[in-house]
């Protein structure tokens, strides 16, 4: 996924990981009155706390719960944690490291892959080996870190290099911090189809990679910026997102009897792209090809209300040696170590059957480079880092007096990869009366809304 409309989640440096299928037990929480022990304090009889609501789809993972583990940061050397309720963390072995009251921080910090606590008044745990885990005493209080609240647990985990923090946390219960991130918080009822729709294929993405995901090697199933699905806990929850969540709840998209991964994106610019016009993949499922967005008998498209439907970037030719010279290299081959040097032409080579760059030239003093598909996105980015809207646009070269580029004009539109769902089409297709499942039948062709088993 790239970004969609909607806010950025500030979160420190993800990755991502794939894996097999495992199975867990839901992180539950102590219904033990909170008590201020000393560090080394040891209790493996722990009480469970009843489970948030489920959805009507059957666990996939135990036959309890299903809960995915959400990568909220990692190469961290100091996680600060607390809660807004009485708290645990929990050694791997289940016995408690430390009892703390509500808004009381510990931080974690590492030593290879062991792990300890210390408060701010320098109490410490022991160093201990494998994860700690973080539960509050009631189902109604949150974790915290980095100054979010959280559902579930929250999992740290030591690497050779710095520690992982996951929020272990319910499906439904996740989708609730994703939904308004990914659509956006200010639609009114009109747009409320589309906002099922978003649940619906973030549900669907969710259980892809959950399948995929979780091996006993891998530490997390998603993560939670633009690299996966934008997720920002419970202060990112609102009410009409909520009930999109639970009016779809355990919904997916299948194709031929099998959840399918449901990619989306901001603003499709007119008509959808098929992965293999974006990315380095070998097919293109029949449910992703190319769908046009135009609204029928009109010259509009229903995505034409999205803020970056057209658009345009300029690149002086010291913004554009810039650009180049930092990111070139990690996107086309032969850069030199010095560097490409001075641009002295970008030119678009080719084009997808959709109309999308396909393969953009960089003409320098030390050599021409080749960019292809998706990529000239993240090597024309803006100043500021921001990369291109999109691979839909063309390009116009001015030359100044002695014919050196002084600048480059980019025309596009559209925001985001454009394959699958158009999330700003989605919303001019609620407004204009469709439902959540048309709209889904649109932008995923031949496939149907059902349960999430497998």
């Amino acid at each position: 996924m790239t970004r969609r409309h909607g806010a950025l989640v500030a979160a420190l440096a993800l990755f991502v990981a794939v894996g097999c299928v495992t199975r867990r037990v839901r992180e539950g929480a102590s219904q033990t009155p909170i008590v201020l022990a000393s560090p080394a304090a040891a209790d493996s009889a722990v009480r469970v706390s009843p489970d948030f609501p489920r959805d009507s789809a059957p666990a996939q993972r135990t036959g309890r719960a299903m809960d995915v583990r959400v990568g909220l940061a990692t190469a961290a050397q100091q996680v600060p944690l607390t809660a807004t309720g009485g708290w645990r963390l929990y050694d791997a072995a289940g016995a408690v490291l430390i009892r703390g009251r509500a808004k009381e921080v510990w931080t974690v910090e590492h030593d290879g892959q062991r792990l300890r606590a210390r408060s701010g008044a320098g109490q410490g745990t022991q160093w201990v080996s494998g994860p700690v885990t973080l539960r509050t005493d009631a189902a109604d209080a949150f974790c915290v870190f980095a100054e979010r609240r959280y559902r579930g647990a929250i999992r740290v985990v030591a690497t050779d290099t710095g520690v992982i923090v996951v929020n272990v946390v319910d499906v439904e219960q996740y989708l609730r911090g994703v939904v308004p991130l990914e659509i956006g918080v200010s639609r009114d009822g009109a747009d409320q189809a589309a906002v099922e729709a978003q649940a619906i294929a973030a549900r669907s993405y969710t259980w892809v990679r959950l399948a995929a995901n979780g091996g006993a090697g891998e530490l997390y199933d998603v993560v939670a910026t633009v690299n996966g699905q934008v997720y920002g806990g419970v202060d990112a929850e609102r009410d009409n997102t909520d009930r999109a969540v639970r009016a779809t709840a355990g919904l997916v998209l299948r194709y031929a009897g099998r959840v399918v991964d449901a990619p989306y994106s901001s603003a499709c610019g007119g008509e959808t792209a098929s992965p293999d016009e974006v990315w380095r993949s070998g097919s293109t499922p029949p449910y992703l090809r190319r769908v046009s967005d135009r609204i029928p008998g009109t010259t509009r498209y229903y995505c034409d209300i999205a803020p970056r439907f057209s658009w345009t970037r300029e690149f002086s030719s010291g913004q554009l040696d810039a650009a180049v010279r930092a990111y070139l290299a990690s996107y086309a081959q032969g850069v030199p170590t010095g560097g490409p040097g001075r641009v002295l032409a970008v030119r678009i080579v080719s084009r997808t059957p959709g109309g999308r760059v396909a393969n953009t030239t960089f003409a320098t003093e030390r050599g021409s480079y080749s960019v292809r598909g998706n990529d000239i996105r993240y090597v024309l980015r803006a100043a500021g880092g921001e990369i291109l809207n999109s691979t839909y646009f063309s390009l116009a070269s001015e030359s100044a007096q002695g014919g050196a580029l002084s600048r480059i004009v980019i025309t596009g539109n559209g925001y985001g990869h454009g394959v699958g769902m158009c999330q700003w089409g989605a919303i001019g297709r609620a407004r204009a009366g469709q439902a959540a499942r048309a709209i889904l039948a649109a932008y995923y062709p031949g496939t149907s809304v059902g349960p999430a088993t497998l």
